[in-house]
């Protein structure tokens, strides 16, 4: 087994550490907190991970597709929690990618008002986001994460030896969230082998939750290119993925930014380089998609608070930029096309 690293989320009296590097699902058993007598393993029939729980366990699976992170499964969960006896003593561990620990998140958030969560993530996508930060959530017809709530886990675990096993559409959609943080620091991240990449994302995100867990300020700027993302994810009925549509948000973040006067054309290039020529990932929207209709989703995002509201680039960084017209967005949108 190779060296693990261990990323500390530092949240005073609630802070946790994160296990990257291979065979770090081996040690579980150390983030588990100590009261729990039995787990309640939320995962999917398709994870290639299989954990071995050091405490009675009993297993939930849950549909491996986006229509099933719903209010409705999150239900069905914690009614098998019930029927198992899982007390607030207890622990959830969530096994899978980053609708496994939204899921799993969220219900242990729900049930008794709280129960002890442990991440184990599956997916480049949830090693570098999804089961870090305490974000919980399931969608609604209208728009993607739409309820849900902030429930830090006790732990997380991301076992390198899991991506063996992944689909290259799996892995692009990693690659789409890990390239957002291209963009918020100054790192070469693709200087780094793998296992050292994911744990400075894991690094840059644990800094920022330190300083805004709950997303008053600093945090959104977490949700860089996810605007259009989450638009474009209703938009096709999640035919588009998560990481997938990332991609292109931030492209098209770069575009707006570039439209608005914030940036160069020569940063915009350093998107494409980084999302396109060095990650892979598809930059242009998808044929048919209405532009009206993303339109009227980016409306609804968490963030626009005053009118259409990005994360944008800048002379300054990334920041959240609000009351942003429907002209510009309308020339972005139109470059993509």
């Amino acid at each position: 087994m190779t060296e693990i690293r261990r990323v500390r989320v530092p949240l005073a009296d609630r802070s946790y550490e994160v296990l990257v590097g291979r065979g770090a699902a081996a040690e579980l058993g150390t983030l588990l907190p100590g009261s729990a007598r039995r787990a309640a393993v939320v995962t999917q029939e398709t994870v290639p991970l299989h954990i071995a729980a050091s405490i009675p366990h009993e297993v939930f699976h849950i549909g491996a597709d986006e229509q099933h992170k719903t209010l409705e499964t999150v239900g069905e969960l914690c009614r098998g929690f019930a029927r198992m006896g899982l007390t607030r003593n207890d622990v959830v561990i969530g096994v899978g990618g980053g609708l496994v620990t939204d899921v799993a998140g969220f219900a242990a958030a729900s049930y008794h008002r709280g129960v002890p969560v442990v991440h184990v993530a599956t997916t480049l996508l949830g090693m570098v986001d999804a089961a870090i930060g305490g974000k919980t959530g399931v969608n609604l017809p209208e728009g993607k994460n739409l309820v849900g709530a902030f429930w830090q886990p006790s732990g997380v675990v991301c076992d390198l030896d899991a991506l063996d096993t992944l689909p290259d559409r799996e892995m692009r959609c990693g690659y789409g969230e890990m390239a957002k943080y291209h963009f918020l620091t100054g790192d070469d991240l693709l200087a780094l082998d793998m296992t050292s990449r994911i744990a400075r994302c894991v690094e840059i995100k644990a800094e920022v939750v330190a300083s805004d867990e709950r997303e008053g300020g600093r945090r959104a700027l977490l949700n860089y290119g996810h605007t259009l993302a989450h638009a474009l994810e209703t938009a096709t009925e999640h035919r588009l993925a998560h990481g997938e549509a990332v991609a292109i948000g931030l492209i098209f973040a770069a575009h707006l930014a570039n439209v608005l006067g914030r940036v160069g054309v020569e940063r915009v290039d350093e998107h494409f380089a980084v999302v396109g020529e060095e990650y892979g990932l598809a930059t242009d929207l998808p044929a048919g998609i209405e532009v009206a209709r993303l339109l009227e989703l980016m409306r609804r995002d968490k963030k626009a608070l005053d009118g259409l509201t990005f994360v944008l680039d800048g002379p300054d960084g990334v920041e959240v930029v609000a009351g942003v017209d429907d002209q510009p967005v309308l020339d972005a949108l139109a470059r993509m096309a």
